[in-house]
């Protein structure tokens, strides 16, 4: 549930409120009708970034150590979704975005996402943002997805290319493990 309490048109506190028109879907709503929270799923954009024919991953400097994962972002009013895919691609890696192909469409419902998951071909030199601590280059045969959000991505990019996928249960790196996850 959100943390909407009030009708920013009115100030006056929300209730649950279900509508006929909406499949009897209960939301939270302005009792006068100026406001409906609508809570829909946010779109998120995420990369499979092959670079030299090895497959990018990083690790956000809020994540433990050992937890890599996709290029992911969120786009930006007026870009389309593969502008924003090159656009974060850049700021987080430095990486000039050259092919954009979609690999599918995922839900990651626990955060109330879509994703949108491309496979980019990039070029170079790798330059991370502050966002990022450190990353990985693996074969794309060493990848291991995780079984949520832009696991999925991976696993269908990877049979794709007529690679076998082997998926991990938790999206972590243990440090006796040699090859790491993915996580969304």
């Amino acid at each position: 549930m959100s943390d909407f309490k009030f009708c920013p048109v009115c100030a006056t506190s929300l209730i649950q409120r279900s509508d006929e028109g909406e499949g009897g879907k209960s939301r939270l709503a302005c009792p006068e009708g100026h406001w409906t929270h609508w809570d829909n799923p946010l779109p998120v954009l995420a990369a499979i970034v092959e670079i030299d024919g090895k497959v990018l991953l990083a690790r956000n400097a809020a994540w433990e150590e050992g937890m890599f994962a996709l290029i992911t972002g969120f786009m930006e009013r007026d870009e389309t979704p593969e502008q924003g895919i090159a656009r974060e691609i850049k700021e987080e890696t430095n990486l000039d975005a050259e092919q954009v192909k979609l690999v599918g469409v995922y839900e990651f419902m626990r955060k109330n996402e879509l994703i949108i998951a491309y496979h980019v071909k990039a070029s170079g030199q790798i330059r991370l943002s502050p966002e990022l601590l450190e990353y990985r280059l693996l074969e794309p045969a060493a990848l291991r997805p995780w079984r949520a959000g832009t696991g999925h991505a991976v696993a269908d990019w990877m049979r794709a290319q007529g690679l076998a996928v082997e998926y991990v249960d938790r999206p972590l790196l243990q440090k006796a493990q040699p090859e790491p996850a993915l996580k969304a």
